[in-house]
């Protein structure tokens, strides 16, 4: 297993809520746009535009938490007016992030979704590389995201409150600069396989 084309994305340390601009898009498409999604879209964009990997490769999106903030205040608006919006009800859904990348990107290859029990990374990771192990796809794009925990949930966090998304190219053989993965060492945590695999 080979990891190439790393591309990373976190906010500032004294601003955990900060989320990319996205100048490139439609002011009408990112302003709906939470921190998590946002982040997605532009790693997914750092990758496919700063390489030449076929936009037909699929994508494999890994989660903790999801739209954590977003279900929350659909939840929240259920509880109180016992409706909800059709719009905000589908971009708080776990896969919204994925998808809004495919949408901004022209993305042809399908994704999946993976919600790893116990935060743990290793299994989203086993999860994502599966197709190119089973032989099944040559290579799949692995997408990390996960936002800014909100104020109301903290008490609840395990571990560190650490918005962060990346993305990466899993490939069976060796391309450019790829690094070989052992796979009886796969990283723990998103941040040691960036401080892995990150040039």
């Amino acid at each position: 297993m080979f990891v190439s084309n790393v591309c990373v994305w976190a906010p500032p340390a004294d601003d955990l809520s900060a989320s990319p601009k996205l100048e490139w898009t439609q002011p009408i498409f990112r302003r709906r746009l939470s921190q998590l999604t946002k982040m997605t879209v532009q790693v997914a964009r750092d990758l496919f535009e700063g390489s030449s990997i076929d936009k037909n490769t699929k994508i494999v999106f890994v989660s903790f938490r999801g739209e954590l903030e977003r279900e929350f205040k659909v939840n929240q608006t259920l509880i109180q007016d016992d409706q909800i919006l059709p719009a905000a009800f589908s971009l708080s859904v776990f896969n919204a992030a994925a998808a809004q990348a495919t949408i901004a990107l022209g993305l042809k290859g399908g994704y999946n979704c993976v919600f790893p029990s116990g935060s743990n990374f290793t299994d989203g990771f086993l999860a994502a590389a599966a197709p190119v192990l089973a032989g099944t796809e040559e290579s799949v794009v692995l997408i990390y995201a996960d936002e800014n925990v909100p104020d109301y949930y903290k008490e609840f966090l395990q571990g560190p409150n650490q918005p962060l998304a990346f993305a990466a190219l899993l490939s069976s053989q060796k391309k450019g600069d790829a690094l070989e993965l052992n796979l009886d060492n796969i990283p723990r945590t998103p941040q040691e396989f960036i401080n892995a695999f990150k040039k």
